[in-house]
C-alpha cells in the first residue's frame, strides 16, 4: 500500500537531496564531522495557519521549491523507506531560485 504524506497547518515536508562526497585523485572524502544546513526539495505544503486577529496566514511555497533547512529544529521522518524532513514553513532559511540554482557553489 503506498500512502502519501500531507502536511498540515503551516508544515512543510522536504525531501533532502543527495549530497556528493568530495573525491581527490582515488580517494573519496566523506563529509563527517561538519555541520551544514540540509538541502532539500518541497514535497508537500499545508494551507497555512490562523492569525491572532482571526485572519488567515497562506504558506508561501510550493511543491518543487528547493529550500535550506535549518540545522536543527525539523523533524527527521522516514516513510516507506525514503527520508523526509517535517516542519513549520517560518523556519526554512531560504529558498533556491531555480534560476540561480545552477550557478550556486554547493
Amino acid at each position: 500500500m503506498n500512502l502519501k504524506l500531507e502536511a498540515l497547518y503551516d508544515a512543510v515536508i522536504v525531501k533532502p537531496l543527495e549530497e556528493e562526497e568530495a573525491q581527490y585523485g582515488s580517494i573519496i572524502v566523506p563529509d563527517v564531522g561538519k555541520e551544514k544546513n540540509e538541502k532539500g526539495t518541497v514535497i508537500a505544503v499545508g494551507p497555512g495557519k490562523p492569525n491572532a486577529t482571526g485572519g488567515f496566514i497562506h504558506n508561501t511555497l510550493k511543491v518543487d521549491d528547493v529550500v535550506i533547512l535549518p540545522t536543527m529544529g525539523f523533524t527527521k521522518l522516514e516513510h516507506e523507506g525514503e527520508e523526509y524532513y517535517i516542519g513549520p514553513e517560518n523556519q526554512i532559511l531560504a529558498r533556491i531560485n531555480k534560476e540561480e540554482k545552477e550557478n550556486l557553489p554547493f
